[in-house]
């Protein structure tokens, strides 16, 4: 998940009662949600191959997140200790409750990251096996409302509070509809509606006094509202992928392949439709429907498995350092050659279909290795 839910989630547990635990225990919460990302530090020392080996690694397993969770409240009670003894003050935090909220926080970020399409692996060292729920989208505006309109509630209280979470709100709202990714809402209109409807609602249930009437329990509220919004995607995730599966049952069949693994993926804000990849003996397909929608024939894009020529080139760059770590991470690997009828060199094109196509660059989803053209004419796709 995105780093704002992250942080949104420390938030509003804290707000649910883990600040009274400790002072500066509502600061821990929002660094304990964010801790494992410590990661990300890997590019000061090396280039994005090397980040994506290690992202979602170590500090997303289970012993470094017990590891961050113990690190954090000692460091925060140490400072404390330290500059409490240089003013000549009683220590104000408390290490056991700093303990408690920082092992409930830190632990919402794998289970968070988990519910995504690009995975985690709760075993290292000791096993790599990534772990997939595909249930929630990387950014979810909604978890974003409801967790975002709780921490409003319980938190405005100046004015100061009033203008950024103002701020807050208006940024947000510019991002989901002026962004290059405004054109995947699932009706523009309609959402447009509903948002601007929510954030009024929240603006009137600040003015009625609800922090004042309900306190902690908004905060609690909030954090079943997510469980329920996942269970409700559960269930919807699961009729999908029975009339997923049953298309790609079809598909392999028209194709005369046997079909030998699918897996259906959330898309931005629109639980009713979903993007679909599944591996046959000889190919790998991607497409999208919409689970409502009967009529209407999904687009498909389909990639042969190597062979040939292609099979050939792949072959010699196996060991290339970049194709290992993109291998290792990529859940629906595809290559093709970029030009196989070039006279000296070309591109070997690498996706991962649950992202992105070959030829088009999205980062650490695709990888252009330049290799010297194949002995002969036989096409990668």
């Amino acid at each position: 998940m995105d780093n704002l839910t992250h942080s949104l989630v420390g938030l509003t547990a804290a707000k649910a009662g883990l600040e009274r635990l400790s002072p500066g225990a509502t600061f821990l919460c929002v660094i304990a949600a964010n801790s494992p990302d410590v990661d990300v530090a890997i590019l000061l020392f090396g280039d994005r191959w090397t980040y994506l080996q290690h992202h979602r690694g170590i500090t997303h397993a289970i012993v470094g997140v017990v590891a961050l969770a113990v690190l954090l409240p000692l460091i925060f009670h140490g400072v404390d200790r330290l500059w409490s003894a240089y003013r000549k003050q009683p220590v104000t935090t408390k290490l056991r409750g700093l303990m408690i909220a920082s092992f409930i926080v830190t632990a919402t970020h794998p289970i968070l990251d988990w519910t995504n399409n690009y995975g985690i692996r709760f075993l290292l060292p000791w096993n790599p096996q990534w772990f997939y729920l595909d249930l929630v989208y990387v950014v979810d505006p909604y978890m974003w409302l409801i967790l975002g309109g709780a921490v409003f509630l319980l938190s405005a209280k100046t004015n100061g509070g009033k203008f950024i979470w103002g701020a807050v709100a208006v940024v947000i709202t510019a991002l989901m509809l002026l962004s290059s990714r405004a054109g995947a809402l699932p009706n523009r209109t309609f959402f447009i509606i509903f948002w601007v409807a929510a954030i009024i609602t929240l603006i009137l249930l600040f003015r009625w006094g609800a922090a004042t009437r309900w306190g902690p329990k908004i905060a609690v509220g909030a954090l079943w509202v997510v469980v329920f919004y996942w269970t409700g995607l559960t269930v919807v995730q699961a009729l999908a992928f029975n009339k997923a599966i049953n298309y790609a049952d079809a598909t392999a069949a028209a194709n005369r392949e046997l079909l030998k693994r699918a897996s259906i993926m959330p898309t931005l804000a629109n639980p009713l439709r979903w993007d679909l990849v599944f591996e046959t003996n000889r190919a790998t397909y991607r497409s999208n429907f919409r689970l409502l929608d009967n009529n209407s024939q999904p687009k498909v894009v389909r990639y042969e498995k190597p062979s040939g020529a292609l099979a050939k080139v792949l072959e010699n760059i196996s060991q290339e350092r970049s194709v290992r770590i993109f291998l290792g991470f990529a859940r629906y690997p595809v290559a093709q050659l970029a030009d196989p009828q070039c006279a000296t060199q070309t591109l070997v094109e690498f996706a991962d279909l649950r992202y992105t196509e070959p030829s088009r660059s999205r980062g650490p989803f695709t990888l252009n290795l330049p290799v010297a053209c194949p002995t002969n004419d036989e096409g990668g796709r």
